[in-house]
């Protein structure tokens, strides 16, 4: 073999070798889902997020013929943590994160209080909206307001002594409440918790006198007489709550927040199981079982497919980036 011939095999001998990686990633693109799939929530059980990864993930585990595990990763404030952790893991479809509507407000804390971002929104690619709920400003059953009038007229008369829950600084829910106090013109105690379901288990024991809160996470306990509901912060009352003004009603024109759940893959994830990630969510929050599943806690499926997802968040996070702007440094 002359010195050209050996050039021409060496040539062909590096191609091949180049190309072994390249079909090793479509093939196991091809295969995905192969084995468990981790479904991140970044709260503890009992809040918006985890109600609808639970039913989410097992309709899942239906579809894709592979064990869809939920793991509440909490810590951090807000669920800071827990939305790193899926910022920083592998594209590769085997972990995914189930968040809410902070997702966007937290690197923007972290900007105001001058301390280190643990992830960008960038990171990230929408797969598809779950639920989507105006909060609800719930008190306990024993508390003595009946209606968000008397709370406001109690709270002017003691600034800064109601404490209320939240799911951590800048969560979901302290960022609602925040919007509420400031147009009303009141100071309440913030009393951050490690997520949403801790919050309202201290609205129950009465380590706090208000939470506001997704209206399926407290449909059951409003049933059974242990909370009340004064307000909702959507633009229009909750079907499933029909005698809850909303702020907008009672005057409160800038008073609008709401609690979306969504799925996230990181931003990198290869397009074929995108692709395949976004049917198989389609297919499991629109199945009868899931539906009748948030239908009955009081919170119907707001499915929305990944471009549309993507719209929506940047419309929602651009919103709530403003009112955090407008709210400022709170504790």
């Amino acid at each position: 073999m002359d010195r050209r011939d050996l050039l021409k095999a060496a040539a062909a001998l590096s191609l091949s070798q180049l190309a072994i990686p390249i079909v090793r990633r479509a093939n196991a693109q091809a295969a995905w889902p192969a084995r468990t799939i981790t479904m991140i929530v970044p709260f503890p059980a009992g809040g918006q997020a985890d109600l609808a990864a639970r039913p989410t993930s097992l309709a899942l585990e239906r579809i894709l013929g592979k064990p869809v595990i939920v793991d509440n990763r909490a810590g951090g404030g807000g669920g800071s943590v827990g939305n790193g952790a899926a910022a920083r893991a592998e594209p590769d479809g085997y972990t995914l994160l189930m968040t809410l509507s902070s997702l966007a407000v937290l690197p923007e804390a972290d900007r105001l209080f001058g301390r280190p971002v643990s992830y960008e929104v960038s990171q990230f690619a929408p797969v598809a909206r779950v639920l989507a709920d105006p909060t609800m400003l719930t008190v306990p059953a024993s508390a003595p307001w009946k209606t968000v009038q008397e709370f406001i007229k109690d709270a002017k008369k003691r600034p800064g002594e109601i404490p209320y829950g939240s799911s951590g600084p800048y969560g979901t829910l302290h960022v609602a409440m925040e919007m509420f106090a400031a147009s009303a013109g009141i100071k309440l105690l913030h009393v951050p918790f490690r997520g949403a379901g801790p919050a309202l288990t201290g609205l129950l024991t009465g380590t706090v006198q208000a939470v506001a809160t997704a209206p399926g996470t407290v449909r059951a306990q409003v049933d059974d007489g242990k909370m009340r509901v004064l307000a909702c912060w959507g633009a229009q009352r909750v079907a499933s709550f029909p005698d809850v003004p909303t702020f907008q009603e009672i005057g409160y024109k800038d008073v609008e927040f709401y609690i979306w759940a969504g799925l996230f893959a990181q931003q990198a994830l290869p397009e074929p199981i995108m692709t395949k990630l976004r049917e198989a969510m389609k297919e499991a929050v629109l199945s009868p079982e899931v539906k009748k599943t948030f239908e009955a806690a009081g919170s119907p499926v707001a499915y929305l497919d990944a471009p549309d997802f993507a719209k929506f968040v940047d419309t929602d996070s651009t919103r709530l980036i403003a009112a955090v702007k407008k709210i400022g440094k709170v504790e």
